[in-house]
């Protein structure tokens, strides 16, 4: 009995304790302050084992990352994601400095497959800025952006021009405002 009691008082001093945190304003949720070290870690490992998680099983196109799909997917991720996750040459942009945590760069090799991409492209990461953009693209659009996202850490900054300029036969126009 005295066991059951003494979780009972942990659990109604934690939830006092949270709640004077909660309601006190004590916690800052200014985007210009960077999370703690523990909290970084417990966000980041939260959502790597999630992604993971619900990906897991994911049907990949065996034709992924073929030249026109590659090519529609520069157009989108440069006219969706450049601005925050940069393009290869650039350094910074005002979106990717301001938010936190800051975007990974995605011109550098990652450690996401193609399905955790997939999901994190349709499903966005609460918390963190990044759009869900499921709701409002097909999913042959978003394989078209992580068949660019795959190949994107091979490209230079003049190759990357290149390809984005490109428009593929019968995708003229396309602007992505859905």
């Amino acid at each position: 009995m005295k066991f059951l009691a003494g979780v009972l008082t942990t659990l109604i001093a934690g939830a006092v304790v949270a709640a004077v945190i909660v309601f006190g304003g004590f916690y800052n949720v200014a985007a210009s302050e960077g999370h703690s070290a523990v909290g970084n870690w417990l966000l980041h490992t939260t959502m790597h084992y999630s992604v993971e998680s619900r990906a897991e099983g994911m049907t990949v196109p065996a034709n992924l990352v073929s030249d026109d799909r590659v090519q529609r997917g520069a157009r989108a991720y440069d006219e969706m994601c450049a601005s925050c996750h940069l393009k290869p040459g650039q350094e910074e942009s005002v979106i990717h400095t301001g938010l936190t945590p800051t975007p990974p760069r995605l011109d550098r090799p990652g450690h996401w497959s193609a399905a955790e991409q997939f999901w994190i492209v349709s499903n966005g990461i609460k918390m963190t800025g990044m759009p869900a953009w499921g709701p409002t693209h097909s999913e042959e659009e978003l394989w078209e952006v992580v068949a660019f996202l795959q190949r994107l850490p091979e490209l230079s900054e003049d190759e990357y021009s290149a390809l984005v300029k490109t428009v593929p036969e019968g995708h003229e126009g396309h602007d992505h405002t859905h």
